[in-house]
């Protein structure tokens, strides 16, 4: 069953483009502009916890120190907190931070397959087991960003394992919105869903009742995504956006960037933080602009992991430098962050 509403045709991405263009010119020129972007941002910051592993106190310490208002760990960030969310809570709320979600993927007893018919109904399962024990809990968050595993033996898709997994995404989603969260898978270079026309049938064979999208500006970009036309076409089932950078050669990229195979098949050596040289292939201003002018409610995280820190540096020097960033180009107030 075809669920989408949002098809994204060319004449579409047409319309939505000029009319974003038209929206940011009259920004740029109107004697209000200035006024307008002085509001208060309407999203705040978060950052991923991932290059931290275990160690997800150390990760909410240097949040703290820096000033973000978000963390988002993987499970396997907090595996040693799966049965004593609250304890966890009450630490990042003392360390005033605030969990943005919690991304599926490690730990044990987990199951992420949604290309294997055998292992799909378990992977359902612990999906909906872990959003309702340990994200649930916490009481404010709204999304559950989750990867949708690897790609099938011989790397390529096809339609049917696509629309399998779109099947088990509305499963979960079913029951994660019943907690208030929305789910919102994560297109992924080498995961099964990564390139255009994967997230395109994702989404139309998902019900926007159950199913909304993260959208990671590097993955989609190394995916052969452009940013602006996935967030044009998907903006109302938008949950979740992930910023990180890619080589500026690909900037309008449009095919698969990463190799089949290898370390950097996942997109290790190839994503770009903000501040970094060689990160034009995501126009963040541009992005930051267009939420703000759709009134973008979420977070916005700051995905970074270990194979982005510069020899000799650290996570938090990293980190630290992106914020320098986003008050110095995105020109966000500090205390707005």
């Amino acid at each position: 069953m075809s669920f989408n509403t949002f098809a994204p045709t060319r004449r579409r991405f047409i319309q939505t483009s000029t009319a974003y263009g038209a929206t940011l010119a009259a920004m740029a020129g109107a004697p209000g502009a200035a006024l307008a972007q002085s509001k208060p941002l309407p999203f705040r910051y978060a950052y991923s916890a991932i290059s931290w592993e275990t160690n997800i106190e150390e990760a909410v310490r240097v949040g703290e120190r820096l000033g973000f208002p978000g963390v988002e760990p993987f499970r396997h960030n907090i595996v040693n907190y799966l049965d004593k969310p609250l304890a966890l809570k009450k630490f990042m709320t003392d360390h005033h931070i605030q969990m943005a979600t919690c991304s599926n993927g490690g730990g044990p007893n987990f199951s992420g397959n949604f290309v294997d018919p055998a292992k799909i109904d378990q992977s359902v399962k612990d999906h909906i087991n872990f959003a309702r024990t340990f994200i649930a809990p916490f009481g404010y968050c709204k999304h559950f960003k989750m990867n949708m595993g690897p790609r099938p033996a011989g790397y390529d898709t096809n339609d049917e394992q696509i629309k399998r997994c779109a099947d088990a995404m509305n499963r979960i989603g079913k029951e994660t919105i019943k907690m208030g969260l929305k789910l919102a898978p994560h297109p992924h270079v080498n995961s099964l869903v990564q390139n255009q026309h994967e997230v395109d049938l994702l989404m139309k064979e998902t019900d926007p009742a159950y199913v909304w999208l993260t959208a990671d500006l590097s993955h989609l970009v190394l995916g052969g995504l452009v940013p602006m036309e996935v967030l044009t076409t998907y903006w109302p089932r938008l949950a979740a956006i992930h910023y990180k950078g890619a080589p500026t050669k690909l900037k309008g990229n449009r095919k698969v960037a990463v190799p089949r195979t290898g370390e950097d098949a996942g997109g290790h050596g190839w994503f770009r933080s903000m501040s970094g040289p060689d990160s034009g292939g995501v126009d963040f201003p541009a992005v930051q602009k267009y939420l703000i002018e759709k009134n973008y409610s979420g977070w916005v995280t700051l995905d970074y992991d270990a194979s982005m820190i510069p020899k000799g540096s650290t996570m938090e020097a990293l980190l630290a430098a992106d914020k320098k960033y986003i008050i110095d180009v995105l020109k966000v107030d500090p205390k707005e962050i």
